[in-house]
């Protein structure tokens, strides 16, 4: 039975035996009175805590199922708002980042306290709750002026149409993590049993926010470790196809398949045809690929030979080097329709390895020999310290004849962070039959040839053209020994630097094309060269004509340029002098007289009369062998 009604009966006894009673017998009944009521109102707020205390535990037990962290803050909501019968109950939690608080769960909302709601931490109810970490409540929020109010919390109470308001914090240990707020649209005071069981709520939806965070952060890491054992299942399984394709080729090659055999097989495993050429560009297979842009696969290869790895034209052709160490055996091309994807492009690799196996094979050369005849050439060139013995042992193993005139290129490219060169001096050498090495000023080939000169100026055209950045190139020789290579090497380093140095970037030359300047750097200055080649054709003149062309040009150098005074000194008729001078043109060009060949014509003058002058003593200037 309601223990109300049964109070009500006693009330109603003791007021029938009030009628007529005596005013002692009065005060007893009104004191029973009394004491009735106050065991009702004992009775009614025990039975309230008891059923406040079983909806706790209720709670509590909800609390321990496996929500994520949304639906757990929706149940904290609902069953705050049952558990007082209150029209509305929302939970905020605060930014890791600080400065606003997010409404995560409302329940019994009609417009503005909504999920995704931003609430300003600084001011309002809420900041309270957290600076004080415990409940503020007021029984009507609209007319408290205790509490700081902030426009946005302000705005959504009176959207919602709340009096009574109360906030607990949501507390786990020292931290706050948020609040928990309840409302009324009605005024009301909170009881002090009722805040006390918002406050136990808030205390278990701490810790429940805080279980299924963790085991939000738990199911994320075991999501990310399935990923991740996912991702290592498909590397193994590509792995392991990469692995039976490169077995299949290389049984192939070991089987004596022959290079078409080798390419049409892995043309059939990417659906497209393969191209085989060796450094100099030369098509090792006969299958066709039309339509090919050879200037743009020229860039390509380039390009990819650094990296040692396919690389895609941008008009959809795939280029991939075929190297043995750093050296390079050739380039594999393939033609194909269809978008590859990364392990097909791994396919390509292993294409490209095998044909290097195979072009080894066939060659009947292995890797050593290749690195060992660069290293031999880069001995020979720096081989001030070796003997001649020495020397002639190396230049035997380099498979080149050096009785043969051979001349020596250092080559600089201007602008190759990515190491491009080293490809086409590869193939430039090899097409040419000479030797290439790299240096850390350039890179150095040796060429056949007699032309220094002749020779560095087609490098550097080439090597610019190839590359699309200018390339400063010095040159030397010719040379026909192993022992000149050393001194070539150093006459051509020194070519290169002083075109440096004159602002020539981009230019080429060899120590005769550099005038008196090449004399000056030569380490056995070749004076009659650089006279014949300043004044040769004068010289050659008057000796087989008996004229005095040298003597007039002399003489005209040292009267200033005047051909009036040049008559005058060798007393003939101003006329004579200006036909020496038209014949001096024809031998020398019409450009004797600029600056720079100008004063390499006085220079070859000056050495020419002091070797004569030399020569009539006995002595003689010192010529290079």
């Amino acid at each position: 039975m309601y223990q109300g009604s049964a109070t009500e009966e006693i009330v109603d006894i003791l007021d029938r035996l009030a009628v007529g009673a005596t005013p002692d017998r009065l005060k007893q009944v009104e004191r029973a009175k009394d004491l009735a009521l106050r065991v009702q109102g004992l009775m009614s707020q025990q039975h309230s805590r008891q059923t406040g205390l079983a909806a706790l535990i209720d709670t509590a037990r909800e609390l321990t199922r496996p929500y994520d962290l949304s639906s757990l803050l929706t149940v904290i909501a609902r069953r705050a708002r049952f558990l007082l019968g209150l029209d509305m109950a929302w939970l905020s939690i605060h930014s890791p980042a600080g400065g606003e608080s997010v409404v995560h769960a409302a329940d019994g909302h009609i417009s503005m306290v909504s999920v995704g709601m931003r609430v300003p931490t600084a001011g309002g109810l809420g900041n309270l709750v957290t600076e004080r970490a415990a409940p503020v409540w007021t029984a009507d929020y609209l007319t408290e002026d205790e509490i700081p109010r902030t426009d946005t919390t302000h705005s959504a109470v009176r959207a919602e149409g709340l009096r009574a308001v109360l906030g607990v914090p949501l507390r786990r240990d020292a931290a706050i993590l948020g609040v928990l707020y309840v409302g009324h649209r009605q005024v009301r005071a909170f009881t002090a049993d009722e805040i006390t069981l918002m406050s136990s709520l808030g205390d278990l939806a701490a810790v429940a926010i805080e279980k299924a965070q963790r085991l939000g952060r738990a199911q994320d890491e075991v999501s990310e470790l399935r990923l991740d054992a996912s991702r290592a299942e498909d590397s193994y399984a590509s792995a392991k196809r990469l692995n039976l394709v490169y077995t299949r080729l290389i049984d192939l090659v070991l089987r004596g398949g022959d290079l078409h055999t080798l390419v049409d097989e892995a043309g059939e495993l990417l659906g497209g045809t393969f191209l085989v050429r060796d450094p100099s560009g030369t098509d090792l297979t006969a299958t066709p690929v039309p339509g090919l842009d050879e200037a743009e696969l020229r860039k390509v290869a380039m390009g990819a030979h650094p990296g040692g790895q396919p690389v895609m034209t941008p008009g959809g052709t795939w280029v991939c080097p075929i190297l043995a160490g750093e050296e390079p055996l050739g380039t594999l091309i393939l033609a194909t329709d269809r978008p590859l994807d990364e392990q097909q492009t791994h396919i390509i690799s292993l294409t490209a390895r095998v044909t290097a196996v195979f072009l080894l094979l066939q060659q009947s050369t292995s890797l050593a020999e290749l690195q060992v005849r660069s290293e031999v050439f880069q001995d020979l060139i720096h081989g001030e310290q070796l003997s001649a013995r020495q020397l002639a042992d190396r230049a035997r193993r380099l498979a080149v004849d050096l009785s043969v005139p051979h001349v020596l290129v250092v080559a600089r490219p201007e602008n190759d962070p990515q190491g491009r060169g080293a490809f086409w001096a590869s193939s430039y050498a090899h097409q040419r039959s000479g030797l290439k090495s790299v240096e850390s000023d350039g890179i150095v080939l040796l060429l056949p040839g007699a032309d220094a000169g002749a020779a560095g100026r087609t490098v550097a055209t080439e090597f610019t053209a190839a590359l699309g950045h200018p390339v400063t190139v010095g040159s030397a020789g010719p040379v026909t020994s192993a022992e000149t290579l050393s001194e070539a090497f150093q006459e051509a380093q020194r070519c290169l630097d002083a075109l440096t140095a004159l602002g020539s970037a981009g230019g080429a030359a060899s120590s005769r094309e550099l005038g008196f300047l090449g004399l000056l750097l030569s380490d056995e200055p070749n004076a009659g060269g650089f006279i014949a080649d300043a004044i040769g054709p004068v010289l050659e003149y008057d000796a087989q004509q008996g004229t005095e062309l040298t003597r007039t040009l002399e003489t005209y150098f040292s009267l200033g340029g005047s051909a009036t005074r040049t008559a005058d000194a060798l007393h003939v008729h101003p006329n004579t002098v200006a036909r020496r001078l038209e014949r001096i043109t024809d031998l020398l060009g019409e450009r004797w007289q600029d600056s720079t060949q100008r004063l390499e014509v006085q220079i070859a003058l000056r050495l020419n009369r002091i070797r004569h002058t030399v020569r009539a003593r006995g002595g003689g200037l010192t010529a290079r062998r």
